[in-house]
C-alpha cells in the first residue's frame, strides 16, 4: 500500500503534513487540517514571534514551526505561497523532497503553477494542483452548514498532475473535510476562473473605489452584491494580480466585459439625446 494511504480516515494514525506559507490562507488550511494531521509549518517571511502566535491560534497543539528540510520530509507538503513566488518556493523545496512525496499547491490559477511544479520538482515526486474555491472571508459566510468558519459543502478544484496519490487526497477532501471536489484540468480551470473570479474581483474593485455607497436604503439584490464584495475586499493584492494577470484567459474576458459596458453606456447616451427633443416638444 502507498505510504500516503493514511490520508484516508479509516487509518488510525495521524498524517504528518508540511505547510509552506502561513499567511491568511495558510492559517485557514492549518485550522481545518489540525484535527486530522500533525502539521510542520515553515514561513521564512514571518518573524518567529508572529509565527508562534499564529500556530497557537490556528494550527492546534501538535503543530510546530520547522525548517524547510523538516517540512519537506513530510509525506504530504502543501505550498500555500503566492503564485508569483511559487517557483522560488518549489526550487528551495526540491532538494529536500523524498521520492513519493505528494506536493500540493493551492493557487488561484492552475496552468502556470502546474507547469512550474513539473519543471522544478524531482520526477519521483507526485503533484496535485488544487484551488479551494473559497477564502478566509467566504469560508466564514459561505458555508452551507451554517457553522462558524465551516467549509463543509464548499468547492475545491483538483487537478491531478503527476502520480496517483492525489486521488487519495481528493478522497480525504471529500470524505473528511466534506468539500465538493471537482476533478478537472488546469486549462479547464483557468478558462472557467477567468469569468468566475476575474469578473467578481474586477467588479468588486470598482465598487470599493466608488465607496461610500448606500447602506440603509438598499434592495436585497444590492445587499447580495455588496456581500460578494465583502468576501474579496480584504484579499491580498497578489491574489487579485494572480487572477487578472497570471490567468491567460482573464484578459479577453475582461476586455469583452468593458467593451459590452461601453456599448451599453453609448446606447444609454443615444437614448438620452433622442429623448430630450421629445421632452421639449411636449
Amino acid at each position: 500500500m502507498s505510504a500516503l494511504h493514511p490520508l484516508l480516515p479509516s487509518l488510525a494514525h495521524r498524517q504528518l503534513v508540511g505547510l509552506v506559507g502561513f499567511g491568511a490562507f495558510g492559517r485557514l488550511i492549518a485550522h481545518h487540517l489540525a484535527p486530522h494531521a500533525a502539521l510542520r509549518i515553515h514561513d521564512p517571511y514571518l518573524p518567529a514571534g508572529t509565527l508562534a502566535a499564529h500556530l497557537a491560534a490556528d494550527a492546534g497543539p501538535e503543530a510546530v514551526a520547522a525548517d524547510l528540510p523538516s517540512v519537506a520530509a513530510c509525506p504530504v507538503v502543501i505550498l500555500a505561497t503566492p503564485v508569483a513566488s511559487l517557483a522560488e518556493a518549489a526550487r528551495a523545496l526540491a532538494p529536500h523532497l523524498r521520492p513519493g512525496t505528494l506536493v500540493v499547491d493551492v493557487g488561484s490559477v492552475k496552468m502556470g503553477p502546474a507547469a512550474i511544479l513539473q519543471e522544478e520538482l524531482p520526477a519521483d515526486v507526485e503533484i496535485l494542483a488544487t484551488h479551494p474555491l473559497f477564502g478566509p472571508q467566504s469560508a466564514r459566510v459561505g458555508a452551507r452548514d451554517g457553522a462558524g468558519n465551516g467549509i463543509r459543502g464548499l468547492k475545491v478544484a483538483v487537478c491531478p498532475i503527476r502520480g496517483r496519490c492525489g486521488l487519495w487526497a481528493a478522497a480525504f477532501l471529500r470524505r473528511v473535510l466534506g468539500l465538493d471536489v471537482i476533478v478537472t484540468t488546469p486549462e479547464a480551470h483557468d478558462r472557467a476562473m477567468a469569468s468566475v473570479q476575474g469578473l467578481t474581483h474586477l467588479i468588486a474593485k470598482v465598487l470599493v473605489a466608488m465607496e461610500p455607497l448606500p447602506t440603509r436604503m438598499t434592495t436585497r439584490s444590492f445587499d447580495l452584491l455588496m456581500q460578494a464584495v465583502g468576501m474579496v475586499r480584504h484579499d491580498a493584492p497578489d491574489v487579485f494580480h494572480a487572477i487578472e494577470r497570471a490567468n491567460p484567459y482573464a484578459a479577453p474576458v475582461r476586455q469583452r466585459f468593458f467593451a459590452l459596458a461601453g456599448q451599453l453606456d453609448a446606447e444609454l447616451a443615444r437614448e438620452a439625446v433622442h429623448a430630450e427633443p421629445a421632452r421639449l416638444a411636449s
